[in-house]
């Protein structure tokens, strides 16, 4: 990574992120430069090979046992593409190395990495306990927003308020109008919603060109961000009322620096095809409902009870009768016929040419960073000519 304390400059992050960001790279270059041998010698092991990091690493000065006499500040992990993606998993490992947070994870059960700002309402969502090493974590049948909006509760976990929210790492660009789509960035934006500071992360993945172990690289090149980030949070001094969007090049190692963005109008066209009712383009057929409800009673052993199970297996079986009863719930007719269709998202270059705009930056192979605000801001162009044509539309009523 070829990240350095000018280029962070001359990007114009917030001063106090910058600040922060130069101090965590410098002392991360001095523990690789210079390893302190009194630290290894009281730990016993070489620093490099600890597995579990040792408070007293990063200073002289710290004592373990105020550290247990004042709680750990409180990191939130959800994501969009569901808790056993390697984004999330890679990330989280990273947090707890750190060894100075209690990092708790909150994620939908399988992939609802483009559900939007969505919430489950009308239904019930089950949450079941999750094996994730040194940390508390659950997994949720709804979507991002729903784990955030849980979490924050106070009905899942002990806390309301974390020292922060992090969304991801996702498998793909959530740049432009992809974050509207985007259920990693929906996920941070619930937090800011509830006052809580947040950040989320997107891997532009490509098919024939990514590996599992770039989001392994996706979080070497963000931890530094993060920190400084925590260390800011910590002190007070981290941006109120905006979110944080980090884009990671394709080679997170390769990348040229952080650069502040701002969110582009690029977007990807919708293109639907038909399909054949006797042909599935991945599994090659549909299944029966037997096979179907099969599948889902194999999941079901997951649940906590049975109690929970059967609650699970009654939505589910509703949602299939109505993906499978095209019009009227409940009417049957030999005579509809039922048609199916599959929607792949094409890219779609807009032509805007600033070098700050976030996919511009992505793919100039920097690390974009996009603040997020929840003020809808409209242009004044656009506010003096809605205000011409509702006077002009209203003469007619008066």
């Amino acid at each position: 990574m070829t990240t350095t304390s000018s280029a962070v400059k001359n990007n114009l992050l917030p001063p106090g992120l910058v600040s922060n960001l130069q101090e965590v790279l410098r002392r991360r270059k001095g523990s690789d430069e210079n390893p302190d041998p009194q630290s290894e010698s009281s730990s016993g092991k070489p620093n490099g090979n600890d597995e579990t990091p040792e408070p007293s690493s990063s200073s002289t000065n710290s004592v373990p046992v105020q550290e247990s006499d004042c709680p750990k500040p409180v990191i939130l992990v959800t994501n969009g593409d569901g808790i056993d993606s390697p984004g999330l998993t890679n990330l989280v490992q990273a947090l707890v190395r750190l060894g100075r947070y209690n990092v708790h994870v909150c994620a939908p059960q399988s992939d609802k990495s483009v559900s939007g700002h969505s919430l489950t309402l009308r239904e019930t969502v089950s949450v079941s306990s999750a094996e994730i090493d040194g940390v508390t974590a659950y997994e949720v049948s709804g979507t991002p927003v729903d784990c955030v909006s849980l979490a924050l509760s106070g009905v899942l976990f002990s806390w309301t308020k974390p020292l922060l929210v992090i969304s991801g790492i996702n498998r793909g660009s959530s740049c432009g109008h992809h974050m509207l789509h985007s259920g990693v960035v929906a996920g941070a934006r619930e937090a800011l919603i509830s006052g809580v500071p947040s950040v989320s992360i997107s891997l532009n993945w490509k098919k024939d060109e990514s590996q599992e172990n770039d989001f392994k690289d996706a979080v070497t090149v963000c931890m530094p961000l993060l920190e400084a980030a925590l260390g800011d949070m910590e002190k007070g001094l981290f941006p109120k009322n905006c979110s944080f969007h980090i884009e990671v090049p394709t080679s997170p190692l390769t990348n040229k620096g952080f650069k502040l963005t701002k969110q582009s109008l690029w977007r990807s066209t919708h293109n639907w095809q038909a399909v054949s009712s006797s042909r599935h383009p991945s599994s090659g057929r549909f299944m029966s409902n037997q096979q179907i409800l099969g599948m889902q009673l194999a999941q079901l052993s997951r649940d906590a009870s049975a109690a929970g199970a059967a609650r699970r297996l009654g939505t589910q079986k509703k949602n299939i009768e109505v993906v499978e009863s095209v019009g009227a719930a409940g009417k049957s007719d030999s005579n509809r016929t039922t048609r199916y269709f599959r929607l792949e998202l094409l890219n779609k270059d807009l032509g805007e040419e600033e070098d700050d705009l976030d996919y511009r930056a992505l793919e100039n192979g920097f690390v974009a960073v996009t603040p997020l605000s929840l003020s809808l801001h409209v242009e004044p162009e656009t506010q003096i000519a809605a205000s011409d044509w509702i006077s002009t539309a209203l003469k007619g009523e008066q």
